[in-house]
């Protein structure tokens, strides 16, 4: 890629959405986004205590065969139930994350089972709630209270994206693949970071959404390509010469977007641009700000699986 990012102002959204379909990806719309110059709603970074950090911490217990979810596990529908299956299931996987991040293995390939059990169980439990408004509100009374924060915004997120998606008929045809590791990929952010000063975080974010990590290949309907969904012309103008197809190339750019779009300054304006919809935009902030919160939210992201809502339901297209 060339030394110097494009400094043209946008001239338009960065992409249109990935094929509509995506339970977890948006849809563009035509509403109203953020007033110029609003500050983003996003918590100050928090790390990780000496106490908890993977470095530092004692070994956790491996969950035994018995904690781990099965991929289908039933999703008690009693509030109480529900809130005690997902306050254990999350403290297991921030164990089984500790343990994957100690061994260094993020860097190297795909996350061991446990956490991938977990993860999913806890998305599918999200999802759940995002559909069920009256259940998730008497869920959270009976969760700690950061668990119940953290439950609040990945249900409103997923719900906020759900209702930009657009279920679709006849045959699926999306290609997937696997992602990069968690910790390459983590790098990648950094760098981009350091380079056009829009926090990792919020990159991380973005991609979530638009293909869970570089999971999702196919092109949009209307031809956006790429891990982070790129239209060819606003590639062109902010690709900086290098492969649409390219994770670190892709990321590049989509941090030279946002900061010509106004980031760090003003993260809604800046996502705004990237899709102009208050739901894309409020989604996307909401992970950021749990990534912010635990450098392990990020890591649960990752395991998270690529979903499609069709005519006759919701279909997983990845993991076991």
């Amino acid at each position: 890629m060339n030394d110097q990012p494009a400094v043209i102002p946008p001239p338009m959204p960065l992409r249109r959405a990935l094929a509509a379909v995506l339970a977890a990806v948006a849809v563009p719309l035509s509403g109203c986004g953020g007033a110029a110059g609003e500050a983003a709603s996003v918590a100050p970074r928090e790390r990780l205590s000496p106490s908890t950090s993977a470095s530092s911490a004692s070994p956790a217990p491996q969950p035994s065969a018995r904690d781990l979810p099965v991929p289908d596990e039933a999703i008690p529908k009693d509030p109480a139930r529900l809130a005690d299956a997902l306050n254990r299931t999350a403290g297991h996987l921030r164990d089984a994350i500790d343990d994957w991040r100690r061994t260094g293995d993020p860097a190297k390939g795909e996350a061991p089972e446990p956490v991938v059990l977990l993860s999913l169980y806890e998305q599918r439990v999200y999802r759940y709630l995002a559909r069920n408004a009256k259940v998730a509100s008497r869920t959270y009374g009976k969760l700690p209270k950061e668990e119940a924060a953290r439950a609040r915004d990945n249900v409103t997120a997923i719900r906020d994206l759900l209702s930009l998606a657009h279920p679709v008929s006849g045959p699926i045809k999306i290609k997937v693949e696997r992602a990069e590791p968690a910790d390459v990929l983590l790098a990648d952010f950094r760098r981009a970071e350091r380079r056009f000063g829009v926090e990792w975080e919020v990159l991380a974010a973005v991609m979530l959404v638009e293909t869970k990590f570089g999971r999702v290949r196919s092109p949009s309907y209307v031809g956006a390509r790429g891990p982070m969904q790129f239209m060819p012309g606003t590639w062109k103008a902010y690709g900086m010469g290098g492969d649409i197809d390219d994770t670190r190339d892709a990321l590049l750019a989509a941090a030279n977007y946002l900061h010509a779009s106004g980031a760090p300054r003003d993260y809604r304006r800046a996502l705004y641009a990237y899709n102009h919809s208050q739901a894309y935009v409020d989604a996307v902030l909401s992970h950021a700000r749990q990534m912010k919160r635990d450098i392990r939210n990020y890591y649960a992201y990752y395991t998270w699986q690529v979903y499609v809502i069709t005519t006759k339901g919701e279909r997983r297209l990845t993991g076991p």
